[in-house]
């Protein structure tokens, strides 16, 4: 006589498996804490500075991505611990995050708190120079602007030594259905061996920009740009990538007419994820 198959568990056997496994999690953040602790203790004789590691950061959410399985969204995956990551900062040394607000509230709000949680404390600016501004007078904050548009060249102040730098782009995994899709970069001020330069940022500042310098300049990188009276054409803030140096950048500047004044490296960040509807993630 053939084996009848096994009953299948019941509901409290599963809620039972749910308890189970929520406080092993809730031990292996405590256990983590444990760990921030000591390493607070090791960084006090040993390291001075921002607690911001954006190139350990962002392996760490390459190997998150990488081993995702399961009806669990990735985004869900993604802002907890992106979460994790900043409250545990925010412990070895507090931050706060500023934002510029000048393009919109709600999406920045929601950028600022998928990314960093409710721990982290925010504080609103009216323009990305504004926010700029309060972390180059800061100790370690960060603020979040505009990687896409903006109505000044905030990105200047960052060319000088010694100033915060561009650090990350968010968010880190790009979907068409992001919950916090609204593209920011990251500036702050963090160790040089601490950051992640698989994307450089640069400030250009132009004569003769046009229309035409715009379309020869779109293939070759991602560009921001506004009207710079200085030297009667425009400053831009230009994505480089290892494919694109900045001299082929200059080349086709001086090929559509115009005139380079002046460059300065003002950061890096790393290459993100792009999830396409069904794909698994890539880079």
């Amino acid at each position: 006589m053939s084996k009848l198959p096994p009953a299948p568990p019941s509901l409290d056997e599963l809620r039972k498996e749910i308890d189970s496994i929520d406080a092993q999690v809730h031990a292996l953040l405590m256990q983590r804490g444990d760990i921030i602790d000591r390493l607070i203790s090791v960084k006090q004789t040993q390291e001075v500075g921002s607690a911001f590691r954006p190139a350990r950061e962002a392996d760490m959410m390459r190997r998150l991505v990488q081993r995702h399985r399961g009806i669990l969204p990735i985004d869900t995956v993604e802002s907890i611990w992106r979460v994790i990551i900043s409250t545990f900062t925010y412990v070895q040394a507090p931050f706060s995050v500023h934002a510029d607000l000048s393009l919109g509230e709600s999406a920045m709000r929601d950028s600022a708190r998928f990314h960093f949680g409710f721990t982290v404390p925010y504080i609103a600016h009216f323009s990305a120079a504004a926010a700029v501004e309060a972390v180059a007078k800061s100790k370690g904050d960060l603020a979040l602007v505009s990687a896409t548009s903006s109505r000044t060249p905030w990105w200047i102040p960052l060319e000088a030594q010694g100033a915060p730098k561009i650090i990350a782009r968010l968010p880190f995994i790009e979907r068409a259905d992001h919950p916090a899709a609204l593209p920011v970069f990251v500036v702050s001020r963090v160790a040089d061996s601490a950051m992640v330069t698989e994307v450089e940022m640069w400030s250009v500042r132009v004569s003769g920009w046009n229309a035409e310098t715009a379309r020869a300049l779109s293939p070759l990188a991602e560009i921001v740009a506004v009207p710079d009276t200085a030297f009667d054409g425009a400053a831009l803030l230009i994505s480089i990538t290892r494919a694109s140096s900045l001299d082929k950048i200059k080349s086709a500047l001086i090929e559509a007419g115009a005139s380079v004044r002046s460059t300065a490296l003002v950061g890096s960040h790393a290459t993100r994820y792009t999830v396409a509807a069904n794909d698994a993630p890539r880079s």
